[in-house]
C-alpha cells in the first residue's frame, strides 16, 4: 500500500498540498529543536554577553542558526528522493560547510578570511555542478552576455556580497529574519510560476524554520539571536535563491522576468544591500576607517536612536522591503536600466520617510 502510493505520489501534480506539508514540517523540526538548544546554550554559558555595539543589555544564546539549519536538514533530507536530488545535495553540502563555520565562530573566533574561503568555497560547488550563474547584466550598460570564466566569477562576487550584507542587518530583535522570511515567501511564489518545485520547497522549509526562531527572537523571556551560524547559511540560501530566479529567466525569453530579473532581485533584498553600500560609504569616505569595523551606523540604528522600538523597526523595515517589491513588480515593462534607477530613487525616498515622520511628531 505505502509502496504503491509513493510510486504513484507526484509532488507537481500536489503542489500546494506538497509546499504546505513542507512548511509545516519544516516548522516542527525548528519548533521542536530550539528548546534544547537554549538550554544546552544556558547550561554551558554559550551566550553573547553585550558591549558598547549591542543594543540590549542581558546576556543571550546566539545559537538559532543550528535549529534552522537541522529544521532544512532534515526536510531535504525527507523530501530528497522525490525531487531534483542533485541540487538539494549541493544545497546541503553548501549548507554543512557554512554551518561548523559559523558555528566555530559564535563558540570561539573565526578570522574573516577563513569564512570568506568558506564562503567561496561553498558557492562554487552550487555555481560550477549546477552551472547556475549569472550569464550576464540582461542589457544593463549594453553588456548582454558574460565570458563564462567572467560569469562565475560575477557570480561568484555577488554569493559573497548577499551573504555578508544579510549578516550585516542582523543587529535588531527579529530584522534579519522577517528579512529572510518576506523574501523567501516572494521566492517560492517566483519558483512555483517557474515550475521549480525543488527550489520552492527549500524556500518554504526556510520560511516554516524562520518563523520557528522569530518567535523566540521576539521573545522576552526565551530569547535567542540567530548568530553567525544562522546569518550565514540564510544568506547563503538566499543569495542560492537570488542568483536561481536570474539564471532561470536569463536562459527563458518567455519569462515574465527574462529583462527584468535584476532588477527585482535587487528589490527582494533592497534593505540588506542599500544598507552595506551605505554603511562602506560612511566607514570609508566619510571616517576613513576599515570598512569591516562595526559601528552604529546603519539604518537600523538608526531607527532606535530616533526612538523606533525593535519590534517597530523590524516592521517599518519589513513593511518598506515589501512595498518596494510590490512597487517593482509592477515596473517590469519598462526598460531595465530606468526600473533600476526608479529603485533606487523610491526606494531611498521610502526608507527617508519614517525619519521625516518622527521629526514632524516630536
Amino acid at each position: 500500500m505505502i509502496k504503491t502510493l509513493l510510486e504513484n505520489f507526484s509532488p507537481e501534480n500536489n503542489a500546494t498540498v506538497w509546499l504546505i506539508c513542507a512548511f509545516v514540517l519544516a516548522f516542527i523540526i525548528a519548533y521542536q529543536t530550539f528548546p534544547t538548544i537554549l538550554y544546552v546554550a544556558k547550561a554551558k554559558h554559550l551566550m553573547d554577553e553585550p558591549d558598547s555595539r549591542s543594543l540590549h543589555s542581558n546576556n543571550t544564546p546566539t545559537l538559532g542558526g543550528i535549529g534552522i539549519f537541522l529544521s532544512l536538514i532534515v526536510l531535504m533530507t525527507i523530501v530528497g528522493a522525490f525531487l531534483n536530488t542533485k541540487v538539494l545535495l549541493l544545497v546541503m553540502g553548501g549548507l554543512t560547510i557554512l554551518f561548523f563555520l559559523g558555528l566555530k565562530d559564535d563558540l570561539t573566533v573565526l578570522s574573516a578570511s577563513k569564512k570568506l574561503v568558506g564562503q567561496l568555497f561553498a558557492a562554487l560547488l552550487l555555481i560550477v555542478f549546477t552551472d547556475t550563474r549569472i550569464i550576464g547584466f540582461s542589457s544593463i550598460l549594453e553588456v548582454d552576455t558574460l565570458p563564462y570564466w567572467v560569469s562565475i566569477g560575477f557570480t561568484l562576487f555577488v554569493y559573497i556580497l548577499i551573504i555578508n550584507a544579510y549578516n550585516l542587518i542582523d543587529g535588531v530583535d527579529g530584522l534579519a529574519g522577517t528579512i529572510a522570511f518576506c523574501a523567501s515567501g516572494i521566492f517560492v511564489y517566483l519558483f512555483v510560476n517557474s515550475e521549480d518545485l525543488s527550489l520552492a520547497t527549500i524556500a518554504i522549509a526556510l520560511c516554516g524554520a524562520l518563523i520557528a526562531f522569530l518567535r523566540l527572537n521576539f521573545s522576552k523571556e526565551d530569547k535567542i539571536f540567530m548568530g553567525d551560524t544562522g546569518s550565514m547559511i540564510v544568506g547563503f540560501l538566499l543569495a542560492f535563491f537570488t542568483i536561481s530566479f536570474i539564471n532561470m529567466a536569463q536562459v527563458d525569453e518567455t519569462s515574465n522576468y527574462y529583462r527584468a530579473s535584476p532588477a527585482l532581485a535587487f528589490a527582494l533584498l533592497f534593505y540588506p544591500l542599500i544598507d552595506t553600500l551605505r554603511i562602506f560609504f560612511i566607514r570609508i569616505v566619510i571616517h576613513k576607517t576599515n570598512p569591516f569595523k562595526a559601528d552604529k551606523n546603519h539604518i537600523h540604528h538608526k531607527f532606535i536612536q530616533s526612538g523606533y522600538n525593535h519590534v517597530m523597526t523590524t516592521f517599518i523595515i519589513c513593511g518598506i522591503n515589501v512595498l518596494i517589491v510590490g512597487i517593482a513588480f509592477n515596473l517590469l515593462h519598462l526598460n531595465l536600466n530606468t526600473q533600476i534607477i526608479c529603485l533606487l530613487l523610491y526606494g531611498c525616498a521610502l526608507y527617508t520617510l519614517p525619519f521625516l515622520l518622527k521629526k514632524l511628531v516630536t
